[in-house]
């Protein structure tokens, strides 16, 4: 079973890191927004997601997933239903088949399969308190165990964000709130981020040789847990979005520091860890302008950016530095493979996602003075954004084009 689950998980992370690269080139070509956020969640964050997830989240419960077969069985629906959601808004309305419908069904199917097999998985476990943190790590057993209870909220958010999206969508069924935003934030924030915080107390400390403590994961967690249901009911009601936002802003700027300090205390610096930092930071970075909106109201230009910076810089990053961990670069896939290749595809992703907030910025903070530098930066950060991603997913495919020889 383990060696099947192994393939599909690859399948899932090729899968991603493909949508990454089509994410960035509808960036460069000014494709609409819906386009982009759909290659962005359900393309590239969620498919690597749902990869991952299969290969670890049971075995962080000690037990073995409920059938193998399930990979395969949702594969073919999220990729296309994510296909559909990306396409649909570029075509005509006239055109005959409504794929938005269709490709929030199609998702919908998807992640019944992915949430029905995780959560008779790690059902008993969790009731059980079982961890599966070896007697080596025993000392990591209580911050484990408190970890994985916020497991089933990762699976709460991915239904009621699935939800909202087909639901929009098809119109036979009430939206929980009724705007695509909504939506968006439940799946990204509530599920996409809490699983990447929730995973990062269990998998983090183990790259970096670190012991987090329990109580910034009791500070933490809570925080981001909470956080996303806030924002996504503040689209309904106005109120609710201040304190959506502080509890995100707690909760990933707390996170960000527990990887700041596991960072410093750490002698290992394999390649892939160097993505954790930029990371961590485009997350503060990301849940301030949150902040903003919350309290003050945002023009289309922070709107996009704060999508790029969390998407592309918290969980992008973060998903690229710990797929290089995972499947290291290899010397004899093909010519250019290595470490350093993966170190310029994470410089590219950080550097050119860095260029292009700070030419926003300047657009808003010096207004039309700064309007063609502005355009200039953010076109030479999306660029470079490109060449990483391409650089990524090049270095993803190397090494499983190898393992399969």
């Amino acid at each position: 079973m383990a060696a099947e689950i192994s393939r599909w998980s690859r399948r899932y992370v090729l899968t991603g890191a493909i949508a990454l690269c089509c994410w960035q080139v509808a960036t460069v070509a000014g494709l609409p927004r819906r386009t982009t956020v759909a290659l962005a969640v359900y393309g590239f964050v969620f498919h690597v997601v749902f990869g991952k997830a299969y290969a670890l989240v049971p075995a962080y419960f000690d037990a073995d997933l409920v059938s193998e077969r399930a990979p395969a069985v949702q594969f073919p629906f999220v990729a296309a239903g994510a296909a559909c959601l990306a396409i649909d808004p570029l075509l005509a309305r006239g055109f005959r088949v409504d794929l938005g419908a269709l490709g929030g069904g199609l998702w919908a199917i998807g992640v019944a399969v992915f949430v029905g097999s995780i959560a008779v998985t790690i059902g008993g476990p969790l009731r059980r308190g079982t961890t599966g943190t070896g007697d080596h790590n025993a000392d990591r057993r209580s911050l484990d165990r408190f970890a994985n209870r916020f497991v089933p909220v990762v699976l709460l958010y991915l239904l009621a964000g699935t939800y909202e999206t087909a639901a929009l969508r098809i119109g036979a069924f009430p939206p929980l709130i009724g705007v695509q935003a909504a939506a968006t934030h439940l799946l990204a924030a509530g599920s996409a981020a809490l699983l990447v915080v929730t995973l990062g107390f269990r998998l983090l400390p183990r790259f970096l040789g670190a012991h987090p403590t329990r109580l910034s994961a009791a500070l933490v967690l809570p925080a981001a847990a909470t956080a996303p249901a806030f924002i996504a009911g503040g689209f309904a009601d106005r109120r609710l979005l201040p304190v959506g936002a502080a509890l995100m802003v707690f909760g990933v700027g707390g996170f960000a520091l527990v990887v700041f300090r596991m960072w410093l205390q750490s002698d290992t610096r394999r390649i892939g860890l160097y993505a954790l930092v930029p990371s961590a930071t485009f997350g503060v970075v990301g849940v301030l302008f949150g902040g903003l909106f919350a309290v003050g109201g945002a023009a289309p230009a922070l709107i996009e950016t704060h999508l790029r910076v969390n998407l592309l810089g918290f969980l992008g990053l973060m998903i690229v530095g710990t797929s290089f961990q995972f499947y290291p670069p290899r010397l004899d896939a093909f010519p250019g493979s290595s470490n350093r290749s993966a170190s310029v595809a994470i410089a590219a992703l950080a550097c050119g996602l860095a260029i292009e907030v700070l030419g926003v910025a300047a657009a808003t903070a010096f207004g039309p003075v700064a309007t063609s530098l502005s355009a200039g930066a953010t076109a030479l950060g999306r660029w470079l954004t490109l060449l990483g991603a391409v650089g990524y997913a090049s270095l993803v495919a190397s090494v499983f084009a190898a393992r399969s020889n």
